[in-house]
């Protein structure tokens, strides 16, 4: 059924089409209609970052921002969702248009800005949803943050979200939001992590219970980054790492169109790249930290390949966008 509909979201602005596809979601969601489009297939559960995941096929951040649809993704088969980012104030994200797809190389740009309606916003929504699964929230700062103050973002928004997650992702590697990878570098990352995981420690005494903490990283770092990354969440014992976010390389689409438009490469074309910094994290962590694997899985091979390179789960987002709900069941049955 989604290869009859596609052409006709693929006929209207990326935005506009995402917009819309959410809300019929919803609309399909309340009349109980769904399972037409999703394709639930069995696969075996899996315990990570202490976790019961019931499958291990989970939606990546950014296509619920607001935690506004959890309900109707969830009946699409997801083992767990992500929703965010979300920041502690509102915020616009950049100017319009902003997303864009290259079909020929089955691959998104977005440069969305973590636009979004804030965390309050958010916790309200989740609290509202009747999903009762694992419920990642990600977490960022507001653009007119200044780095140097960034740390405070970050603590405002795991305090916010803390009693309602199943888990919190620190997201400091999109690249549309000025100076944000800065936080990946050692003595930046250091102070971050330092400070989260006290403050984890102690809503886990407030809360009575622990929710892990996951960092979100970019496929654009050198090896030696990737190691002292790696050291750093051995360190301050974070919980799980996910790897990756979107590319700033156009190796491949430079000469399709909207090709050279600026923001984050998402889909087949950051497949590789992906793959080789799970790789490289699973070398340096050697089994002591979970990996997510996220990046240009449009086909139960993908997901294959993430695994063996060393992830424990994996993300979707544009192979959604491309292949639509069937490619959940398809992963699972991929992966067993």
């Amino acid at each position: 059924m989604y290869a009859l509909i596609r052409p006709l979201l693929f006929g209207l602005d990326a935005e506009t089409a995402h917009g819309l596809t959410l809300k019929a979601l919803d609309y399909a969601h309340r009349l109980g209609v769904l399972p037409l489009l999703a394709d639930k297939a069995e696969c075996k559960p899996r315990t990570v970052m202490g976790l019961a995941f019931p499958n291990p096929v989970g939606l990546a951040a950014g296509l619920d921002k607001n935690g506004d649809h959890i309900d109707a993704l969830a009946a699409l088969g997801f083992g767990f969702i992500e929703v965010g980012t979300v920041t502690p104030r509102p915020q616009p994200g950049n100017p319009k248009p902003r997303l864009f797809r290259l079909p020929q190389a089955r691959a998104i740009i977005n440069r969305m800005g973590f636009n979004n309606d804030g965390v309050d916003r958010l916790v309200e929504n989740v609290k509202r949803s009747r999903y009762r699964g694992i419920l990642g929230i990600n977490i960022g700062k507001n653009f007119d943050t200044p780095i140097e103050n960034a740390v405070e973002d970050y603590l405002i928004g795991l305090r916010k979200v803390y009693p309602h997650a199943s888990y919190v992702t620190v997201n400091i590697s999109s690249p549309n939001t000025k100076n944000l990878r800065q936080l990946q570098q050692a003595s930046e990352l250091e102070r971050l992590l330092d400070a989260l995981k006290r403050e984890q420690e102690s809503l886990a005494r407030t809360h009575g219970k622990h929710v892990p903490l996951a960092l979100k990283i970019a496929p654009d770092l050198e090896t030696e980054e990737i190691i002292q990354i790696a050291d750093l969440l051995l360190q301050y014992r974070i919980d799980g790492v996910i790897a990756t976010n979107t590319t700033l390389s156009r190796q491949g689409v430079e000469d399709l169109p909207h090709g050279e438009e600026g923001g984050g490469l998402s889909g087949a074309p950051l497949r590789l790249k992906s793959t080789s910094v799970v790789k490289q994290l699973s070398l340096a962590l050697q089994d002591k930290i979970p990996i997510i694997g996220v990046g240009g899985i449009l086909e139960g091979l993908d997901a294959e390949e993430k695994i063996r390179a060393g992830a424990s789960l994996v993300q979707l987002y544009s192979g959604l966008i491309y292949r639509g709900p069937p490619l959940v069941g398809e992963i699972c049955r991929a992966l067993g």
